[in-house]
């Protein structure tokens, strides 16, 4: 009896143990989300507050809740509002994309912005410009429907049976190499002045963000999350590899399409609505899964670290590097690149592939 009562004296202990470890990640989760929301929160009303008008927060407040005066509400509501929300949406879009493509793949440079996505986006918005003089929506939708053609390219020329992370991932590079040099045809090819305004977009920027700008991003963001928090049930079941998904009974490849065309979609309309901001997809699920470890792909997470990440790095190219702005793209290449150098060189050392 007394080998049997220390028997399951040990069963409780680890039954209570795995309840704790469980409370704590519950905990931990819930922390980090709070304390990211609150810091995406900061960052919009400092986005609304600061500037060559400044703003006081209680006047910020008073102009989201209707109560602002006329002058108020125009430099709050009509100047700085809808560039602060395309920002945070924007950059939602690319965290909760990257994390996608990362967890999925299970390769770390896995990311829209590195395989091509991003790149589709670009030459096709550069294509429309050169040869339709298309601008404003009309040239979002280019680069979004560049986004989506890219895509399925690549899921076409790295298919083989399946699809495998390190393989997409090569010809991802490959095919975003190609796009690369189209795009750079192409200003050589472009008048001055057509030139000059690719090359904004290109660089991934905010100026000029207004409402019609917005609320198609608003609508195509609300949409894509609703497709994608359902499909994301399955991400850490396809985590386990495709024959112990597959014997789990998930469709494993109609699954992997789902996320991933939800994944590419939301790349697709945050590079239609500020360019190619660089480096965001890359970086924000490495945070996020750092903050909450054991979370898997962490999407909600992922996407505050985005949203934050762009409203920080459009704050900082306004106001904090010098009298010149500096596009959002700039800013985030310029925090990306050391980590993907450091990622590559961490990877060289352990002697694996991502």
């Amino acid at each position: 009896m007394s080998a049997r009562a220390a028997q399951e004296a040990r069963r409780a202990a680890a039954v209570r143990e795995v309840a704790r470890v469980r409370r704590a990640r519950r905990t931990r989760y819930g922390t980090v989300c709070a304390v990211l929301v609150a810091g995406v929160a900061a960052a919009l009303c400092g986005s609304l507050a600061f500037g060559d008008v400044p703003v006081p927060f209680p006047d910020v407040l008073a102009a989201l809740t209707g109560r602002a005066d006329p002058a108020t509400w125009f430099v709050v509501g009509e100047m700085r509002l809808p560039r602060a929300l395309t920002g945070l949406l924007t950059g939602l879009a690319l965290g909760l994309s990257g994390a996608v493509f990362q967890s999925l793949l299970r390769n770390p440079l896995a990311s829209p912005d590195v395989i091509g996505i991003s790149a589709g986006a670009s030459a096709a918005a550069v294509l429309s410009s050169s040869l339709l003089a298309a601008g404003g929506l009309l040239l979002s939708g280019f680069a979004l429907a560049g986004a989506l053609l890219t895509a399925v390219l690549i899921y076409a020329l790295a298919w083989r049976r399946g699809v495998t992370g390190a393989r997409l991932v090569l010809v991802g590079v490959g095919v975003a190499a190609g796009l690369t040099s189209l795009i750079s045809y192409l200003m050589t090819r472009s008048a001055t002045t057509e030139a000059q305004e690719a090359l904004v977009w290109l660089a991934g920027s905010l100026n000029g963000r207004s409402w019609p700008h917005l609320w198609p991003l608003a609508g195509a963001v609300a949409v894509l999350l609703g497709l994608l928090l359902p499909a994301a049930r399955r991400v850490p079941v396809l985590q386990l590899g495709d024959d112990t998904a597959a014997g789990l009974g998930v469709g494993v490849e109609r699954a992997r399409l789902q996320l991933l065309a939800c994944a590419v979609a939301l790349a697709g309309v945050a590079t239609a609505a500020a360019g190619p901001v660089g480096f965001v997809a890359f970086v924000s699920a490495p945070v996020a899964r750092g903050l909450v470890p054991g979370r898997g792909a962490a999407l909600f997470p992922a996407g505050c670290v985005g949203a934050l990440l762009v409203l920080v790095a459009d704050f900082a190219g306004q106001h904090l590097l010098g009298p010149a702005q500096l596009p959002v793209g700039v800013v985030t290449s310029v925090i990306g690149a050391p980590y993907l150098l450091w990622l590559l060189a961490r990877t060289n050392r352990v002697g694996r592939g991502g």
